[in-house]
């Protein structure tokens, strides 16, 4: 069978500032999908990461569906007429656009989709992001796709000695989707010294090239380039095939031990590490630090088993106590160097407009 799984996310509005939704407008989202998506949808689950709740969809419309995109839009301006009418912080913040238009890319939401044909067990996971960009996947997903130190899949196992092929794309270009497709592992370098640069060059997709299936889909969206100013950081959310020709579960979560440092955290204006964090976990220090969450599933015939949570387990309350002491020095260094992001990702307009006002007061001695 041919299943489609859609991922759609957004920061709809939230409880005391960026910290979590509240449970009623999770309801209405939910609420809105079970009286609305007869016909369209096979199944669906909805979780929340910090602020921003996400929809996973199992259905058969193909990737890209004006139907599916248009009932998570739909159910997203439900969930913010409740987040109004509580006064909730951020209220549809994440939807940039007027009126839908066909597709919720480009308009907001984070939409990371994979279509394939069912293999005889599908497990798959779901990550969702929250306080930081779609780089952030950059790192792991090069340390489970490519490097045999964490995947040892790549050496032992047939099905993917051929390796996997990675579409990246220039987020910074937008008049489309610039991308280029780089073949793991004789173009290993060449990945490398794009993925290195997380604001500019993001993995959209991984690909077997023993099968040609596709692997993982990322989001890519980066809200700046859509509003022309600050709206939050995009969040970004990822859904990943796993077993089989693709790496074990546990060799695409291995690289999440690291809590690598990635941008966002407090006003998505500096640098943090990622914190793996359990399912429906809230925002606190420092309106951070950076998370992401993993719901593990398996899909048969597009019905969804229930979830996992993938970072519920006491060694990654070890890696969590490991990243706070890493989030906590770095916020010691306030607003000094690497600790902040550089100009060029410092959308807050305050500070932008700040040094154009003291650009003009420098002389030259």
């Amino acid at each position: 069978m041919k299943t489609t799984l859609s991922i759609i996310k957004a920061d709809i509005g939230s409880v005391g500032g960026h910290i979590k939704p509240s449970k009623s407008l999770i309801e209405r989202v939910k609420e809105y999908i079970e009286t609305q998506g007869g016909g369209i949808v096979i199944d669906f689950y909805i979780s929340s990461t910090g602020d921003d709740i996400a929809i996973l969809f199992s259905h058969t419309q193909g990737v890209g569906s004006e139907k599916i995109h248009k009932l998570a839009w739909d159910a997203f301006l439900a969930g913010t007429e409740v987040a109004k009418e509580q006064g909730l912080y951020g209220a549809g913040q994440d939807l940039l656009k007027d009126s839908f238009s066909g597709n919720v890319r480009g308009m907001g939401p984070a939409v990371a989709e994979i279509e394939f044909e069912e293999r005889p067990n599908e497990p798959f996971l779901m990550f969702a992001a929250d306080k930081t960009d779609p780089g952030a996947y950059n790192l792991p997903l090069f340390l489970a796709f490519a490097d045999p130190m964490y995947c040892a899949g790549l050496i032992l196992s047939p099905s993917m000695a051929k390796g996997f092929t990675f579409t990246i794309m220039d987020v910074a270009y937008t008049e489309g989707d610039r991308i280029i497709e780089l073949n793991a592992p004789e173009e290993l370098y060449d990945i490398a010294a794009l993925l290195r640069d997380n604001q500019r060059f993001v993995i959209e997709s991984i690909r077997s090239r023993s099968t040609g299936e596709i692997a993982v889909a990322v989001s890519t969206t980066r809200l700046h380039n859509i509003a022309g100013k600050y709206t939050g950081k995009d969040d970004p959310v990822m859904l990943a095939r796993v077993q089989g020709a693709f790496p074990a579960t546990g060799e695409v979560l291995a690289p999440y031990n690291i809590g690598h440092y990635v941008a966002g955290f407090m006003r998505g204006s500096h640098t943090g590490p990622l914190m793996p964090v359990r399912l429906n976990s809230a925002i606190s220090f420092f309106d951070g630090p950076p998370v992401v969450s993993c719901a593990a599933f398996c899909v048969h015939n597009g019905k969804l088993t229930e979830p996992v949570d993938a970072f519920d387990h006491p060694y990654w309350d070890w890696v969590r106590d490991n990243v706070a002491r890493k989030a906590t020095d770095m916020r010691q260094q306030g607003f000094s160097g690497a600790a902040m992001l550089p100009y060029s990702e410092l959308e807050y307009g305050g500070i932008v407009e700040k040094l154009k006002v003291l650009d003009k007061r420098f002389n030259v001695r």
